[in-house]
């Protein structure tokens, strides 16, 4: 049984169970939404990018589930902390979320003033999905495989950098672990985003780039940047071609960037179970339906108190990473 199958079994269950806990509520006439109220999912990020796709998904099967406008919101800015910050200072009812993925952990280790900490200033409602990375290389440089950059990059480590779209973010971190696994090291260039960072890539002007697949896949298919591998363990079918880190020369090596939803942290515990049994719900039907993994997402189904610890292991890694390689919060 693969994984996708695995946790759309789960759904099945863990959306029973939160249906159950939260039959209390709507037994007493509780409804939410209530008819015609939008919800808001707001998005710290530009849009056009993995995670206001992921977010445009899930908000879509929502609004199908609830027959009430669904909204995303797409508020950029502060390394993803201005739209977390909106949600934060939101109405603790739950018609405001955040929709964010595992750069929003981070913001007080990566951040030298964060305005919040992730971590106690919001109700962790549900995780979405998890979704590999990908390796690409500048189309003129003469190494074809991750084996092959490895070899070069030991040899003169000087020639070799890599860019870095967002600070704390995963392909930051997923960057300096590869570093880490392979013994080599990169100067790295930072960007606001992914776009102006593959642009470089393509451009020659930066040697490597580790970021979401489905961002960086129309450009590697097009022959603009030269794809090397992806962090996911098993390859994907929308790049069957393109191998893993481990087939290509770096065994063990794996990573995934996933997808969450947060709450207000007042926001009322039966709330929040309400909100991730809809989510839950969601979750399976684009899993079974095949959206998600039409965009590279592999879907998650976990009750809001399996989010939580799910992100306290999260940070801790994350942390260890960040020390490990002397980062210095901006």
């Amino acid at each position: 049984m693969n994984r996708i199958v695995q946790g759309l079994a789960a759904a099945t269950s863990v959306v029973a169970i939160a249906a159950i806990a939260v039959a209390p509520a709507w037994a007493q006439g509780t409804k939410f939404p209530e008819p015609g109220k939008t919800v808001r999912l707001v998005v710290p990020f530009a849009a056009g990018g993995g995670v206001d796709q992921a977010a445009r998904l899930l908000g879509e099967q929502l609004r199908k589930q609830w027959g009430t406008p669904v909204i995303v919101e797409n508020r950029a800015g502060g390394s993803g902390t201005l739209g977390g910050n909106a949600v934060r200072t939101s109405a603790a009812d739950g018609y405001t979320l955040l929709f964010s993925a595992a750069t929003h952990v981070l913001a007080r280790h990566v951040l030298s003033q964060p305005p919040y900490d992730p971590q106690t200033d919001f109700a962790p409602v549900a995780r979405v999905g998890e979704a590999p990375l990908m390796l690409v290389l500048g189309p003129d440089l003469p190494q074809k495989t991750l084996g092959e950059v490895i070899a070069a990059a030991r040899q003169a480590p000087e020639r070799w950098n890599a860019a870095i779209p967002a600070i704390g973010a995963p392909s930051h971190l997923a960057t300096l672990l590869l570093a880490r696994q392979a013994n080599v090291k990169f100067s790295y260039v930072p960007y606001k985003g992914t776009q102006p960072a593959l642009m470089d890539v393509a451009g020659g002007h930066v040697n490597l780039l580790l970021d979401s697949m489905i961002s960086l896949l129309p450009l590697a298919k097009g022959g603009k940047v030269r794809p090397l591998a992806i962090t996911s363990k098993a390859r994907s079918p929308l790049a069957p071609d393109v191998p893993t880190a481990a087939e290509a020369g770096l065994p063990g090596f794996s990573y995934a960037t996933w997808y969450g939803v947060w709450a207000p942290k007042d926001t009322p515990a039966e709330r929040v179970n309400t909100l991730n049994a809809a989510i839950n719900a969601a979750v399976a039907e684009l899993g079974k339906s095949g959206t998600f993994a039409s965009v590279g997402i592999e879907p998650v189904v976990e009750t809001p108190e399996q989010f939580r610890r799910f992100i306290a292991a999260d940070v801790a890694q994350s942390v260890e990473l960040l020390k490990a390689a002397g980062f210095k919060p901006e």
